[in-house]
This record gives C-alpha cells, sequence and structure tokens, in this order.
C-alpha cells in the first residue's frame, strides 16, 4: 500500500517559486555601439587616411560621404604601421551586417597578406567591406568572387617564394654551401688565438683585438679561452 505524502512534501510542493529579484541595470541594445550609438544594422563606416600632413583628406572624406557613409575614421599615419589607432577603432565600432568603406584598398592595408587577413576577419563577423577605386565589394557575389581571387594569388606567390627559397638551398649546398651567416673566425684564425693563449702574458682582449673580433665571439669559439685567462689573472 502507497504511503500518503507527508505534509512537509505538500508544503514544498505547493511552495511558490521566488523569482529574482528584479536588476537595474539597463539592458544593452545589441546595435550598441563603443561610444553608446544605437544604430540600425547595415550601417556603412567609411575610414580614410594619409601618410603624412601634406596630404588631404578632403578626396577621401567626399568619396566616403558620397557612398553613404554614416560615420568616417580618418587618421594621419603610415600604412605600413600595423597598429593604427582609427582604424582599430573604426573595426571595433562596426558590427555584423555593417560595411566598411575604404577610397582605394592601400588605405587599408599595404600588403596582401594584410589585406586578405584583415577582410577575411571581417567575413568572419559578418560585416562587408568596400573599396570604391577598385570596386570590389565583398557584399554582393561578384565581390566574393574577387576576393577569393586575391586570396588564390597571394596563396600562389607565397608558394612561388617558398619553392624559390628551397631551390636555391638545395643548389648551394650542391656547391658546398650552407645557410646562415659566414663564420668570423676560420680554423687558422682559430690556431693563432690557440697559440697566442698560450702565452698567460697576452690577454683574450688583445688576442680578440689582432683577430679582428670581440673577447665575447673568441669565447663563442674558444670556450676554453675564459678558463686561461682567469688563470692568468
Amino acid at each position: 500500500m502507497a504511503s500518503k505524502p507527508s505534509a512537509t512534501t505538500k508544503k514544498a510542493a505547493t511552495r511558490k517559486k521566488r523569482n529574482p529579484p528584479p536588476s537595474n541595470k539597463p539592458t544593452r541594445h545589441p546595435w550598441t555601439r563603443k561610444d553608446g550609438e544605437i544604430h540600425r544594422a547595415g550601417y556603412r563606416i567609411g575610414y580614410a587616411r594619409v601618410s603624412t600632413l601634406d596630404q588631404n583628406l578632403a578626396l577621401q572624406q567626399d568619396a566616403l560621404k558620397e557612398a553613404g557613409c554614416e560615420k568616417i575614421f580618418i587618421e594621419q599615419m603610415s600604412g605600413a604601421v600595423a597598429d593604427r589607432p582609427a582604424l582599430r577603432d573604426a573595426l571595433e565600432y562596426a558590427r555584423s551586417g555593417d560595411t566598411i568603406i575604404v577610397w582605394k584598398l592601400d588605405r587599408l592595408a599595404r600588403s596582401m597578406k594584410q589585406l586578405i587577413e584583415t577582410i577575411e576577419g571581417l567575413r568572419v563577423r559578418g560585416i562587408g567591406f568596400r573599396s570604391l577605386t577598385e570596386a570590389l565589394d565583398t557584399t554582393t557575389p561578384q565581390g566574393v568572387l574577387v576576393f577569393h581571387l586575391f586570396s588564390a594569388l597571394a596563396e600562389f606567390e607565397r608558394a612561388l617564394i617558398r619553392e624559390r627559397t628551397r631551390a636555391g638551398l638545395r643548389a648551394a649546398k650542391r656547391m658546398g654551401r650552407t645557410g646562415g651567416r659566414p663564420a668570423k673566425l676560420l680554423e687558422d684564425d682559430l690556431d693563432v688565438a690557440r697559440t697566442l693563449l698560450a702565452n698567460p702574458d697576452i690577454t683574450v682582449a688583445e688576442v680578440a683585438d689582432r683577430l679582428g673580433v670581440s673577447p665575447a665571439t673568441l669565447y663563442r669559439y674558444l670556450p676554453a679561452a675564459r678558463t686561461a685567462n682567469n688563470l692568468s689573472k
């Protein structure tokens, strides 16, 4: 015969679940930007850059505004600098569905590798990219195709460089040469150094000066020279 539930069990069953207290923290809108602004999806963000103060940003800014950019980040810095604050802010400001727009590809990056890595990072985040001069637009199927061609050409170029390097090393090895910097001290130099170091009146510094190298280099070739130098003191 089944036992009847106890009073404690009935009380626990009828006890109402307590809701957590309401939070005073305001709910963050999914489209909230870094500066607290809220914009719709599909925002067009421009990035303009010049290398020197003598160059004028007006041409780039006018083209970006005509392309519908609602916010433009500007910068005066060489493209060879990897960490550019305004570009970093523009990339952080963008949200999924937005599009980063530049006047020319070299405004964004100075190498194919840097360009592909930046655009690929945007693609992963769901952000499009447009270059006005080259008419590259990754939000269209044609633009995606062109970008993939860029990636394939860059990989092809890297493969050619690797193959040329290997071929050069193989040819040098057949000729008896090895890679790396040439030795500063030849075996004849080391024989002279050993002979001079056998004389306790001649210091390691004097031997190194005669051979045209530093004492540290001589110690690297002849570790025993350090012991000889200590014994002569």
